[in-house]
């Protein structure tokens, strides 16, 4: 036990580990602060938009239905991921050399459990449109109980997965292990994670490419039979098409990062991982600014649920003022000694 507690590193701080892997990560400052801001406004637009589309999904009878939930749901991954990017963004550069151990999983747990949240989400959708489309449905018969259930089990697995570096796979006790991109990380964890969440991608893909010939030949053989309701068919489609553009987003935006940690679990000191780093992580800010949009482009009902909502903002906004304008006081300048109210006429 006094041999574990020797070789173990538990209260260094986090430039202990950067000195040790040979990270070279410094930021201008003038820089910094330009990727604060941008990164704030991205984020400001992350938090908002994915709150919009929850909140389009809540209040639309319409949208009552499994595939709806679990677009919500991934919307909420992305909202957490806003969070976990800004978090990211005034914990990084010199800072995140002050960070305690602890700290530091902390601030990469609320990324991986934000990324692992999505791909079980797309996942699980993906497997929602399938059950659907082989039955040729608009919607599956997953029952509101077991979408919760799917809910749960999602968020119960990207949580497990963002601790797995704090319960242990991690190099803290081992330095030589260590990675260059997560100086406390486990070099061998990065190739796990890597390739665990590659492999999803790639399931993924040739869940939507079986949908999407399914559909093809299903439609060349109704179609000389329902010329008359044809477009009506046409909405599973139009959801397959909207969850398509999300995953081709997810996997454009993340699938660099993958290979990148891949190449820094293998250890490969002439890739020179460190000089990617910040512009992949832009990249993977840019997929959940990018979902809400692809939500309300490719569904026009969730676009029109937006515009609603916003109005709705907007005239409680304009009443509020009202209010508060007409429950004023006058004021002495304004006193002309009558002591009565004011008249509510325009």
């Amino acid at each position: 036990m006094a041999q574990q507690n020797v070789s173990c590193h538990y209260n260094e701080s986090m430039s202990f580990f950067y000195n040790n892997s040979g990270a070279v990560d410094k930021w201008d400052k003038a820089q910094l602060i330009l990727v604060q801001v941008v990164g704030s406004l991205f984020c400001c637009f992350i938090l908002i938009s994915n709150s919009m589309v929850i909140a389009a999904v809540i209040t639309n009878k319409r949208f009552h239905y499994p595939f709806y939930y679990l677009l919500a749901n991934l919307a909420a991954s992305d909202f957490l991921a806003g969070i976990a990017y800004v978090y990211l963004m005034f914990n990084t550069g010199e800072v995140s050399r002050k960070l305690t151990v602890n700290g530091y999983l902390f601030r990469q747990g609320l990324l991986d459990i934000s990324l692992s949240a999505s791909l079980s989400n797309l996942l699980v959708i993906a497997l929602e449109r399938y059950i659907s489309v082989m039955n040729w449905k608009v919607h599956s018969n997953l029952t509101k109980k077991r979408v919760t259930l799917l809910i749960i089990l999602v968020w119960a697995i990207s949580i497990f997965m963002g601790a797995v570096p704090s319960l242990g796979w991690n190099c803290i006790c081992d330095l030589s292990k260590c990675s260059q991109l997560a100086p406390v990380f486990s070099r061998s964890y990065l190739i796990f994670w890597s390739v665990s969440n590659l492999v999803v991608f790639l399931v993924m893909v040739a869940i939507y490419m079986r949908i999407y010939t399914y559909v093809m030949k299903k439609t060349l053989i109704l179609t000389p039979h329902t010329s008359g309701s044809i477009n009506r068919k046409r909405t599973p489609i139009k959801l397959i098409k909207t969850v398509m553009v999300v995953l081709g987003a997810f996997v454009i935006c993340w699938t660099p990062g993958l290979i990148v940690l891949l190449l820094d679990g293998l250890n490969c000191t002439s890739c020179k991982v460190m000089k990617l780093k910040r512009w992949l992580l832009l990249l993977a800010v840019l997929n959940s600014v990018m979902n809400p949009c692809i939500y309300s482009y490719k569904d026009e009902e969730m676009w029109t649920t937006f515009k609603n909502l916003m109005r709705c903002i907007g005239n409680g906004t304009r009443r509020q003022r009202s209010t508060k304008a007409n429950a004023r006081p006058l004021s002495s300048g304004q006193d002309t000694g009558n002591s009565q109210p004011p008249s509510e006429e325009t």
